[in-house]
């Protein structure tokens, strides 16, 4: 089970609004799981962790 903990930890450093696809591209080398949940987010721009965060836990 993902939490929100580590989907901050697979963020660490990235720069934003960022891409879905730079999302991904950052979060390469992350934990699966994680990888996983990030890939089911919406393809639009994320203004900062906390909208990303929200995407994958709504």
């Amino acid at each position: 089970m993902v939490s929100p903990i580590d989907i901050q930890k697979a963020l660490k450093g990235m720069e934003y609004p960022a891409t879905k696809d730079q999302i991904l591209e950052h979060a390469k080398g992350s934990d699966e799981e994680v990888v996983d949940a990030l890939q089911k987010i919406d393809d639009r721009e994320y203004e900062g962790p906390s909208g990303v965060s929200a995407a994958v836990f709504d």
